[in-house]
């Protein structure tokens, strides 16, 4: 049998059954939420691994619920060779959809919804591809198991729980990312800053601050409430900076001063640079009014020298740096609160192998300690399998035939779910240059791109699994 050419013409012809089975996850809301009884990570989770492990049965697959922390889905009862590691867990919707984020919908050839990109569709196409093989009645002499977690967008609890009661199979590859293959995954040091004081009556004064909710995504949103000034003075102080940072600006009356709202552009932590930061420019503007010398504004000012608008390398902290294997390391403010007595923030920073306690976390800690301010956290290792593996260049040559592209190992600053799973490699869904408003408004995926996925993916596990 061609299995090439079978399986590119058994995946064009199952193009509605991929929109249909994306929609039908797509609809279930399945941001993390308070735990529960058989909901440990809220019932939205818990609910979108019931109706994806539901799909997989209805499919005729062997399925298995590890106490709703994480789904299986098999393709035989045989040795397993190959696990295929997804979530179903989503961020915050946010704002500014075009459409409702929990219905997909498709247009111009594209479906969109939360959970398109990452990471029901690249779940629902990994399926289609492992119903391709079945259905190929080709002999296999393995499994591959399809994983589904339901933590992946809030700390991975649900693979910790997993692999206390399962093992991983030799070969791991995780459609979280984009093709070809992301075989070194930078590390992490996400600090928890704060700082307290006593509330000041100085005028004018921010009173108030907030900015947002989730700390691996950069937020286009931010507001502040400043006392002491008026609607009109606040605007016409604040537009000329706005109109600099290019942010959209918002400003009402309130009692005793005025409300703020800003709007840039979100983007993935790990992209800083596709985003335009809501919380930095924000703080950038409110520097732009006649602020008395009070706690406030003090720590604005402090946070306008360390981790100014603009600056995703850390420079102005003094951790910029970057090696030839992961590349540099990236920094982005996600959240910030602050109120009459006190602020409390966090930065998703991704370093490289390079980065260590000493370059990186000792810096942080010294340069805001130094001000007044406690900082909390650790860093997470970086992460690297060797490109030259039998199993990456597999993969790499699956992707070349079905896209006539070249295959190669990159780098990425986004931790995928393989991260702590040695010899782990992120492998699509998604294609080189593709931008799919992955954590913001409007994410989707490219139909065709996420077809051609299913058919990279059923090679490669029919030339795992007949090994």
């Amino acid at each position: 049998m061609d299995l090439e050419r079978y399986f590119d013409q058994w995946v064009e012809d199952h193009r509605q059954d991929l929109i249909r089975d994306i929609t039908r996850l797509v609809a279930v809301p399945s941001v993390k939420g308070e735990a529960g009884p058989d909901a440990p990570f809220g019932p939205g989770p818990a609910k979108a691994l019931h109706e994806a492990l539901a799909l997989c049965e209805e499919y005729g697959f062997a399925t298995q619920n590890f106490d709703n922390y994480v789904g299986t889905a098999s393709l035989n009862d045989q040795e397993t060779v190959l696990d295929i590691l997804g979530h179903l867990d989503v961020v915050d919707p946010g704002e500014g959809w075009d459409t409702d984020p929990y219905q997909a919908v498709e247009r111009d050839g594209m479906l969109y919804g939360r959970g398109t990109d990452d990471d029901k569709g690249p779940v629902v196409a990994s399926l289609l591809a492992m119903r391709a093989v079945r259905d190929s009645g080709i002999p296999l002499k393995y499994n591959a198991r399809l994983i589904m977690g339901t933590d992946e967008e809030s700390g991975s609890g649900d693979l910790e729980y997993y692999f206390t009661k399962a093992v991983s199979a030799p070969n791991t590859f995780s459609p979280d990312a984009s093709f070809p293959v992301y075989n070194t995954e930078k590390g992490a040091f996400r600090p928890r800053i704060t700082k307290t004081w006593a509330a000041s009556q100085a005028l004018p004064r921010v009173s108030a601050f907030d900015g947002g909710f989730r700390f691996n995504v950069l937020p286009a949103d931010a507001q502040a409430t400043v006392l002491g000034l008026s609607e009109a003075q606040v605007r016409a102080l604040c537009q000329p900076a706005a109109d600099e940072l290019r942010v959209d600006l918002e400003v009402r009356a309130v009692p005793g001063g005025a409300a703020i709202h800003v709007s840039g552009t979100g983007s993935h932590a790990a992209e800083p640079e596709t985003g335009n930061n809501g919380i930095t420019a924000l703080v950038r503007l409110l520097l732009a009014l006649p602020l008395a010398d009070c706690p406030t504004t003090r720590t604005l000012r402090d946070l306008d020298t360390l981790l100014p608008h603009g600056d995703y390398l850390g420079r102005a902290l003094g951790i910029a740096q970057a090696d030839e294997l992961s590349g540099y390391l990236t920094l982005s403010y996600t959240i910030m609160h602050m109120d009459e007595t006190g602020f409390a923030g966090c930065f998703d920073s991704r370093v490289p192998v390079c980065a260590n306690e000493a370059n990186c976390k000792a810096v942080v800690v010294r340069r805001f300690s130094d001000l007044g301010y406690q900082v909390e956290g650790e860093m997470a290792p970086a992460h690297h399998t060797p490109g030259d593996s039998p199993f990456v260049q597999t993969l790499l040559r699956c992707y070349e035939h079905y896209t006539g592209r070249t295959g190669e190992c990159l780098s990425m600053g986004g931790g995928t779910y393989v991260h702590e799973i040695e010899g782990g490699v992120a492998f699509g869904a998604g294609m080189p240059g593709f931008a799919s408003n992955l954590h913001s408004a409007n994410e989707h995926i490219s139909i065709q791109d996420m077809l051609t996925a299913c058919k990279i993916f059923a090679l490669v596990i029919a030339k795992l699994c007949m090994a």
